[in-house]
């Protein structure tokens, strides 16, 4: 049956600029987490926290998740390298951008780095946890591509439309296929649909305390078992299942476990403080906003200004409110009219939003 489609191999995934080569994989990975950063400095500026934050975290995280993927690599590869008749080189082992990161040990020495980051800064590692977690997500899905670049990786033969085509003579290759199963591009569309559950089930469901990385861990180790099992690169195997199936399984219940004992969890994240925008002092907006959606527009939180917050109680409407008025009000006048409404307001400054400047809200006005 002749093919309809099918996706061609890049020619080469390194590019020579002078003596530096520029290396494809090591791109993928670099605007991936670039990406992560954005999203999760987004998403912790909406949680309340102070702008540069995970900015700073990634300066933890990276270099810890590196090593840790490679790590995991080497030591579960360990033949690659180190065997008697090994098609590498002990020293190749370190050259990270020829390929070969464990996604597993980069998450768990990534949170290693990011956790000691938090402890340094007074800021709940679960917070930033379920703040990054999106972000995480679709970094994987734009370092698959790295793996295409490299054609590694791949599933088994098949005549799809969307088959991958992959030189002859690459480890995996079967004598007589020329396709194969895109297996990156299945844990790309995977990742990336994964982020956009995991921003819905935050706000849908006001998942904190971890719970949002959690269910990241659960997601992606779901897709991974099945597509794992689809790759036809030399792995280990126990039991017909390929070790990193094993690990999906095993990480997965752990993932659900923790979903279920902190589903009644409760108490503060603290998210640090804002500086410099008049804001920073108010312990108001130290609370923890996590996909909440915004209380209204303005700077001050979204009340009303003190002219439009002035209402009269008997139906007619606003009511106009001069200077004078507020002065001779505020100061306890014998002008003031009876029914100024001094009585039914709290105490100045202790709006919604603690901001000063703005006239307190009527009981009656309360959301």
């Amino acid at each position: 049956m002749p093919l309809l489609a099918s996706i061609p191999s890049p020619s080469q995934g390194v590019w020579n600029l002078g003596p530096i080569p520029i290396r494809a994989y090591a791109l993928c990975i670099v605007l991936g987490v670039v990406v992560a950063v954005w999203i999760g400095e987004r998403r912790w500026r909406a949680r309340g926290g102070a702008p540069g934050t995970v900015t700073d975290l990634a300066v933890w995280a990276v270099p810890f998740g590196l090593v840790g993927g490679r790590l995991y690599h080497v030591i579960t590869d360990w033949q690659i390298y180190f065997g008697s008749d090994a098609p590498k080189r002990p020293i190749d082992a370190l050259f990270i951008w020829e390929g070969g990161l464990g996604i597993w040990g980069a998450v768990a020495l990534g949170a290693l780095g990011v956790w000691i980051a938090c402890r340094r800064r007074g800021i709940s590692f679960t917070a930033v946890a379920d703040t990054l977690a999106p972000g995480v997500a679709v970094a994987q899905a734009i370092g698959r591509w790295g793996n295409y670049f490299n054609q590694e990786l791949f599933g088994g033969p098949t005549t799809l439309p969307w088959a991958l085509e992959i030189e002859p003579g690459r480890p995996g290759t079967v004598p007589g296929a020329s396709t194969y199963h895109p297996t990156f591009l299945y844990e790309s569309l995977w990742d990336l649909a994964l982020a956009g559950v995991l921003i819905l089930a935050a706000r849908r469901f006001g998942l904190r305390y971890g719970r949002v990385f959690a269910l990241y861990i659960a997601g992606y180790t779901l897709g991974r078992f099945w597509i794992e099992g689809l790759r036809v690169d030399p792995a280990h195997e126990i039991l017909g299942l390929r070790l990193n199936q094993w690990t999906s399984i095993v990480i997965f219940l752990c993932a659900v476990a923790y979903l279920l004992l902190s589903r009644n969890r409760t108490g503060e994240e603290p998210v640090g403080v804002l500086a410099g925008d008049g804001e920073g002092a108010d312990p108001a907006h130290q609370r923890d906003q996590a996909d909440e959606p915004e209380l209204g527009g303005g700077e001050a939180g979204g009340l009303p200004t003190a002219q439009e917050d002035t209402t009269a109680t008997d139906g007619t409407g606003p009511a106009s409110v001069d200077s004078t008025s507020v002065d001779s009000a505020s100061a306890g006048s014998d002008d003031a009219p009876a029914d100024s409404g001094e009585g039914d307001r709290a105490p100045a400054g202790a709006g919604a939003t603690g901001d000063g400047g703005t006239m307190p809200e009527p009981e009656a006005g309360r959301r």
